[in-house]
């Protein structure tokens, strides 16, 4: 089962997608026709939205029935079974299209975080995702992450403290910007402040602040600035992060690595449904 506000994104996919009817199907597909698609790996990739594809297909019709072979979490390789739907040929040729569209993205996504908490393993920094996700989708992409092995960042605006540069700047400064949203503050929650170099590190540990963003800075930078926080507070690299860097950025000791790439380009996971006809 998934939760209700995924529910919500299918339906309103699947609407997207049929609008008033789908016009091909109803003409070449017997209504009452019965067969079965087989969901196949067409490349290596963690497997990630499995319990989302299923819910597609029965958000159009609950008769549809899908045997998970794969589970969430689990690398594939090339060829592979996936998944196999069974029931209405023209529920299942409906369906395709949006159940494949969340499932190789979600899939994609995990594939790519699994790179970097790879690519990072053996030192102490956590892979972070990030804001820059698909506009409602966030809820599917954040999944994806955590199911390669990443960790999320705050989800939006509401749950987590990033004074950002565009924050400084209208506050006045690092120190003002902290201690207004100190007075502010609906709970107890750490405030995070993103720095572009060593001066406002220095005002970001003044404050006392709960974590510090080193934000597009060089490599060398960055480890003068873990050695000047010295375990004040925790950090957090960010920007210009890649596959190819990530793992000497790891090593200079920082907590986090926030990683845009994850979500705001990722190359979907290919797969294929193809329909065997009873």
């Amino acid at each position: 089962m998934v939760s209700q506000p995924i529910l919500k994104i299918i339906k309103n996919a699947l609407a997207e997608d049929i609008g008033t009817g789908d016009i091909t199907t109803q003409a070449t597909v017997c209504g009452k026709k019965k067969g079965r698609a087989l969901a196949i790996a067409k490349d290596d990739f963690v497997v990630a939205g499995v319990d989302v594809f299923t819910e597609t297909f029965k958000c159009l019709d609950k008769n549809i029935k899908v045997k998970k072979i794969i589970n969430d979490g689990s690398r594939v390789k090339k060829g592979a079974l996936i998944a196999e739907v069974s029931g209405s040929l023209s529920g299942i040729l409906k369906a395709e299209r949006v159940s494949l569209n969340l499932f190789q993205r979600m899939s994609g996504i995990a594939t790519l975080t699994a790179k970097y908490v790879e690519a990072v393993r053996g030192f102490k920094a956590v892979i972070l995702d990030t804001r820059k996700t698909v506009p409602n989708l966030r809820i599917l992409d954040k999944m994806a992450v955590r199911l390669g092995g990443g960790t999320n960042h705050r989800i939006g605006l509401y749950d987590g403290v990033l004074i950002k540069d565009n924050h400084i700047e209208a506050a006045g400064g690092i120190t003002a910007a902290v201690n207004a949203q100190r007075k502010e503050l609906p709970r107890k929650m750490k405030i995070e402040v993103e720095t572009k170099n060593l001066t406002e590190v220095k005002e970001a540990l003044r404050c006392g602040v709960d974590i510090i963003m080193l934000d597009n800075m060089s490599v060398p930078v960055m480890k003068k600035a873990v050695a000047l926080v010295a375990g004040q507070a925790l950090i957090e690299a960010s920007g210009n992060v890649s596959l190819q860097n990530v793992a000497r950025i790891a090593a200079i000791g920082v907590d986090y690595i926030s990683v845009g790439e994850l979500t705001h380009s990722v190359r979907a996971a290919d797969i294929s449904l193809k329909i065997k006809a009873c």
